[in-house]
């Protein structure tokens, strides 16, 4: 049997086949593009599981590549959240760049595997390049160190995963890599916002600490944590003779944008000689912008950073970076296997990446961001970032001219919560009818948008990541918010039994 059609190589057959391939699929999200009128087709989830479920995942005989492009189309990519469209305003979720979606071609076709220099030696170079650069950004310079990881939740595993090894290094003379948990593992203590990322509790819970090691510290009015109780709780634990191990600050919260005060924990990291992590997942894009950089001022205090590309470096996903402050620290996972990294590449100068990062097998993402900078440049960037904080700010304005309508907090970066107050305001009236208005929303494939809780109340969310939504999109969304508020408010005679069961089926 002839492979040379399935497979990428120096024949004409295989060159042929490849240019055909990637051409059937450009042409079909080029023909989504300019077909989409709305961000989502509005298909509920029983007719898409139905449409999916008749699909043959893998027939005795195969089919042509157009015939099987053709019916993704029509099923999958046809009801697909369009992140392109200027009203895909739900999450963190951002339209990717037209280089990094011209990089992922080069990265799909040469499948370097970023674990070991003998698998990927240019590709490995690059990321190493790259990380030496992003440290110098975020003010670590030569001391510092990094690696490319999938996103947020696997930079964050990074950072309490470091910070309890080098606790127990530094403290208790103990070697967790090792000699596993020390003995006094069940008194160790994360401190960290009541509305910091979930990764922070699921990091703790896989690395053995347990849930119940996460101390929650409360929020001030911008939902920023509270430097005061943090200080109190910290010598509460150690009164109760417990052992704080890291602090976990949030750099631009999931739903707020929130930035906590980060030389100010710093210093209280440094006087207790606790490690200091910073989420910037979302907040790390800052780092390019010329108006709001300063909100990142002092963020090389940290020990440790995360920093996520594909939301506000605009990558596809998925694209993230952790970093540390001191290079030397990688050591509390590093380990040589002699069939993929052998100590003897160390000591030739040949580097190996598997050796600061909790995955083997890893993706060329660094090709990706580097393409997109080099097109972009530091400037344009910027403007794009400055771009979507200034249509955040402008929207909160325009919800503040609604009597309808109410802001949980004012903008710190491009994401806007807030809600639509109907005449009988009180909890299960209110979370009905805003539950309600996403719904019907998102059923009619107008608008995607998000929805959170706030002191129990059920609020709605736009997050403004894409740089062609345009204030006179807002406004209409937000005259429309109001008119179907208005109308299930008006609709709606339920008892309060019925208004809680309507509520779940909205939520769920």
């Amino acid at each position: 049997m002839n492979f040379q059609p399935y497979f990428l190589s120096d024949s004409a057959v295989s060159i042929v086949a490849y240019k055909e391939a990637i051409d059937t699929a450009k042409n079909a999200i080029s023909q989504l593009c300019e077909q989409s009128t709305q961000p989502f087709s509005g298909i509920n989830s029983d007719q898409l599981i139905a449409a999916i479920e008749n699909l043959d995942p893998c027939p005795e005989s195969g089919i042509l590549l157009r015939n099987s492009l053709n019916t993704i189309n029509d099923i999958i990519l046809n009801n697909s959240v369009l992140v392109h469209h200027p009203l895909c305003i739900a999450h963190l979720h951002c339209p990717p760049l037209i280089p990094a979606l011209a990089a992922e071609v080069l990265i799909s076709a040469t499948n370097q595997s970023m674990d070991s220099w003998d698998q990927s030696p240019a590709a490995t170079l690059l990321e190493e390049h790259l990380i030496k650069w992003l440290c110098q950004v975020f003010g670590y310079g030569k001391s510092g160190d990094g690696v490319f990881t999938s996103g947020g939740t696997q930079s964050n595993f990074m950072g309490l995963l470091l910070a309890r090894d080098s606790f127990a290094d530094q403290h208790l003379n103990w070697s967790i890599q090792t000699q596993g948990l020390p003995p006094e593992f069940t008194r160790f203590r994360i401190l960290t916002s009541e509305v910091s990322h979930f990764t922070v509790t699921q990091s703790a819970s896989l690395l053995g600490l347990g849930a119940n090691a996460v101390v929650s510290i409360p929020t001030d009015d911008n939902f920023c944590l509270d430097i005061n109780r943090l200080e109190a709780k910290i010598a509460e634990l150690k009164a109760d003779n417990l052992l704080p191990i890291a602090i976990i600050g949030t750099v631009g919260t999931t739903d707020f944008g929130s930035i906590d005060p980060i030389t100010k924990l710093a210093e209280i990291a440094r006087k207790n000689d606790i490690w200091l992590h910073l989420d910037a997942a979302y907040g790390g894009g800052l780092i390019l912008s010329k108006k709001h950089k300063h909100l990142l001022n002092q963020i090389w205090l940290a020990d440790s950073i995360t920093v996520d590309f594909h939301k506000m470096f605009y990558q596809p996903i998925s694209c993230g970076a952790f970093l540390i402050k001191k290079a030397e620290n990688f050591r509390f996972i590093k380990l040589h296997a002699d069939y993929l990294n052998p100590e003897t590449n160390q000591e030739i100068g040949i580097p190996d990446l598997v050796t600061k990062s909790i995955q083997t097998t890893k993706r060329f993402d660094a090709l990706k961001l580097f393409i997109s900078l080099q097109t972009l440049g530091k400037s344009t960037f910027g403007e794009i970032i400055d771009t979507t904080i200034n249509i955040a700010r402008e929207t909160a304005e325009i919800i503040d001219n609604y009597p309808q309508l109410k802001l949980a907090t004012k903008p710190t970066i491009n994401t806007v919560v807030f809600r639509y107050l109907p005449k009988k305001d009180n909890l299960e009236n209110a979370n009905y009818i805003n539950n309600k208005i996403r719904y019907q929303l998102i059923q009619s494939g107008i608008v995607v948008l998000a929805q959170t809780k706030v002191k129990d109340f059920t609020h709605l969310k736009f997050t403004l990541l894409n740089p062609q939504t345009q204030i006179t999109d807002i406004k209409k969304i937000l005259t429309q918010i109001c008119v179907m508020g208005e109308e299930i408010e008006q609709q709606s005679k339920h008892s309060s039994s019925e208004l809680s069961s309507e509520t779940y089926a909205y939520t769920k």
